[in-house]
């Protein structure tokens, strides 16, 4: 297949290009503006493979999308595209509401268009686009509730979880309306290598290894649900193969943890790798005030891919955050660049 992926050169994009050119014999198309959090650092290595393109396109640019389509003649898209982080968003919505929504509503349209002008039968009917979003638009979950399904309400607490939840929203209403093509998935939190270090993870790596203050929101006891980004990335070739027409999917890693205790496992794994005192890491732990809107606990109940497309996750959380941090041991000058280029005139701290 040509599959174009939107985002490509993110944290979870970049993990799905370099397994469709790792492990299958598909071409990849890789469309991505390159903001602060896409990088080709992610992608080394792949410019000099036949299978691999890359297009730095945005994707609220329609001309282009629609160029993109008609050079490639794709047989799926999976748009992975979308501004992610939720501080950002409580500072700057609008970038958010721009690609996540409108973004999302041109990619549609594209497609559509691109579909209504296909004279290979057999290729329309078997492309796909493939929605990849979020557990965060399912809001806040209560501690003694089941976790989240797929037919559970949206009820979305920050401006970067409402506008995925508009998406997931366009993406249905263009299924129902214009019998589209579509798959949704939504997933828990992603953890793993190349992961932009504003997130809870590589943040406290990389803090804890220059000895900085490890910023903790309110008490750090909200929950998330841990997946490791290359189970991830199994799911979703999963879902654009084998799932059903229409269907969402929802894709978790069973690791429901609070972020003070993942913190606190990262400065003893640490401890362990560096043969530093584990209370040298502690110590930097610093509470500050916690997050508007921020959401106790995410959890996700994956029943239905387990059962529909026998996928489950191959990674603990013990394993993966293990496989994660000698990851970032040994790729500190990765880190070190991304952050230089990326903080500049930026609302977060600087970190260079």
């Amino acid at each position: 297949m040509k599959i174009i992926i939107t985002g490509g050169a993110g944290f979870i994009g970049s993990a799905l290009v370099r397994k469709l050119i790792a492990d299958t014999a598909h071409d990849v198309i890789n469309v991505d503006i390159l903001t602060y959090a896409g990088n080709q650092d992610s992608l080394i290595g792949l410019d000099s493979n036949p299978r691999y393109f890359f297009e730095k396109i945005d994707i609220t640019n329609r001309l282009e999308l629609d160029r993109i389509f008609s050079q490639y003649e794709p047989d799926a898209i999976m748009h992975l595209a979308a501004e992610s982080h939720v501080d950002r968003s409580i500072s700057a919505p609008l970038d958010f509401l721009n690609t996540n929504i409108m973004g999302t509503y041109h990619l549609l349209e594209s497609t559509r268009l691109y579909l209504s002008n296909l004279r290979d039968a057999e290729k329309r009917d078997s492309f796909r686009f493939h929605h990849i979003s979020t557990d965060e638009v399912f809001g806040d979950l209560g501690a003694d509730m089941r976790p989240f399904t797929e037919e559970s309400n949206y009820d979305p607490s920050s401006p970067y979880s409402a506008s995925k939840a508009s998406s997931d929203h366009l993406v249905r209403a263009w299924h129902r309306t214009y019998n589209l093509p579509v798959l949704i998935s939504n997933c828990s939190n992603n953890y793993g290598p190349y992961q932009f270090p504003e997130k809870l993870i590589p943040l406290t790596i990389s803090r804890a290894l220059k000895k900085k203050d490890i910023p903790i929101y309110g008490k750090g006891d909200q929950i998330r649900d841990w997946l490791y980004v290359e189970d991830h990335v199994d799911a979703l070739y999963n879902i654009l193969r084998n799932g059903l027409v229409g269907s969402t999917y929802n894709v978790g890693g069973n690791n429901e943890i609070k972020n003070i205790d993942v913190v606190e496992l990262i400065c003893e794994v640490l401890s362990e790798f560096t043969g530093c005192d584990k209370e040298e890491y502690l110590t930097l732990i610093t509470y500050v005030e916690d997050r508007q809107g921020h959401d106790k606990r995410y959890a996700i109940d994956s029943s239905k891919i387990k059962h529909d497309l026998q996928w489950s996750p191959k990674e603990s959380f013990a394993t993966g955050i293990r496989k994660t941090i000698k990851w970032y041991l040994t790729n500190q000058q990765w880190t070190d660049r991304v952050l230089d280029a990326a903080y500049v005139n930026s609302v977060l701290e600087d970190e260079r």
